[in-house]
């Protein structure tokens, strides 16, 4: 029998659904699974995405353009103007996703041996990403203990070699919730200089900072402008998973370029998708701030429903719609797996993400895990009690 490859084996697992068939198995029993595990938004799309899809006038579902509907990127300019991010239209290269915005920044920019470095817990499909195109990651851990801020500007230092040729951030933090500040991205621009780096921004959750400081993005670091590739999606802020629409975006015409070549090799991104990201550009600001209010009330009721349970600890996560939390339990990913397949409270469950699977250095977020907050304030308050109740049964609890 023919082998595989080694980068299809050394490709991680997602720490997101790998315990998806313990969950079926679980709903098939007749347990309600309560789903924390998963950044899929439960509010409702706007209704002018939704009417956009129903009312298609195309004869033809053709080809879009390899980078996008023009009229979608010059709508797209005038958002990002909102926010202070100076962009034109050649700039913008829709994607399949803010996923594909990743990957093909990583292939474009990067040779294999290239080294990318990344504060960790981060999303997991960074490290997939990277192996995909043959990078490979360096990672250094920020701490629960001080809310997951950015490591120190000398960490970053230490991990620098000749191989180095990026930095990665996620703003505000995916899985962490952490918004860095403005001395913090200050810090990465200034090593962006002084190596002459790339860094790669994933700004998909700007619409939800839930503090009174600025959005900073990458796009507001003075003298690094080519430096800077964005990646972008409209999945989140507009709930909008499925249409796989996402952005990236560059000044570094090179990249561009190089980008490009890419794009047309897997021909277009999805037509339809962008009907609906267009029109949802029109998206009221009563819905946007509806959907933010409802994002920061579960964040403060989940956060304050945690550190209530004895023994667990989650700091107030700043941005997008995650927590992780610490867990009295010897380990966090077996807790997450007896959740579903060994225990239930009044015939439900709770399914969650182990943050081990965030991180790329052994032993970390060992017994963490991350909730994504994306279920209504009555069912977070089922899955609190459920989570205190599995806490107090599980074997492995620490004492």
């Amino acid at each position: 029998m023919p082998t595989i490859s080694k980068r299809g084996i050394s490709m991680p697992a997602s720490p997101i659904r790998k315990l998806v068939p313990l969950a079926n198995r679980a709903k098939a029993k007749g347990i309600k699974v309560y789903h924390l595990n998963i950044g899929q938004p439960d509010l409702p799309t706007p209704e002018i995405g939704l009417e956009a899809a129903r009312h298609l006038t195309s004869s033809v579902l053709e080809y879009s353009p390899s980078d996008g509907l023009l009229s979608f990127r010059q709508k797209l300019v005038t958002y990002y103007r909102k926010f202070k991010i100076n962009v034109d239209v050649e700039d913008i290269i829709i994607t399949t996703g803010g996923s594909e915005a990743v990957s093909f920044s990583f292939m474009a920019c990067l040779d294999p041996g290239d080294e990318i470095i990344i504060p960790e817990p981060a999303y997991a499909n960074y490290m997939a990403f990277a192996i995909s195109s043959g990078a490979v990651i360096k990672t250094i851990p920020s701490s629960i203990n001080n809310g997951f801020a950015l490591p120190s500007v000398d960490r970053f230092e230490a991990l620098i070699t000749e191989r180095t040729k990026a930095i990665m951030i996620c703003n505000p933090n995916n899985p962490t919730g952490y918004l860095y500040t403005q001395k913090e991205m200050n810090q990465l621009r200034d090593l962006v200089k002084k190596y002459d780096l790339f860094l790669f921004s994933d700004e998909v959750y700007r619409e939800f900072c839930y503090t009174g400081a600025p959005y900073i993005s990458a796009f507001h670091l003075e003298g690094i402008a080519n430096n800077v590739v964005l990646v972008d999606s409209v999945s989140k802020r507009y709930s909008e998973c499925g249409i796989r629409i996402g952005a990236l975006i560059t000044k570094n015409q090179q990249v561009k370029d190089n980008v490009m070549k890419w794009c047309q090799a897997r021909l277009s991104p999805p037509l339809i998708g962008q009907f609906i990201a267009e029109a949802s550009l029109d998206t009221s600001e009563e819905y946007m701030l509806s959907v933010y209010n409802e994002y920061l009330e579960r964040r403060n009721f989940l956060v304050d429903g945690l550190n209530r349970i004895d023994g667990c600890y989650a700091p107030i996560p700043m941005g997008a719609f995650y927590a992780v939390v610490k867990l009295p339990v010897d380990d966090a990913d077996e807790f997450c797996a007896w959740c579903l397949s060994d225990f239930d409270y009044e015939g439900q469950t709770i399914m969650m993400a182990p943050a081990s699977g965030f991180y790329t250095s052994p032993g970390y977020g060992k017994n963490e895990v991350r909730l994504a907050y994306v279920l209504k304030k009555e069912d977070l308050a089922t899955a609190l009690v459920i989570l205190e109740k599995a806490l107090e049964a599980y074997p492995g609890r620490e004492k």
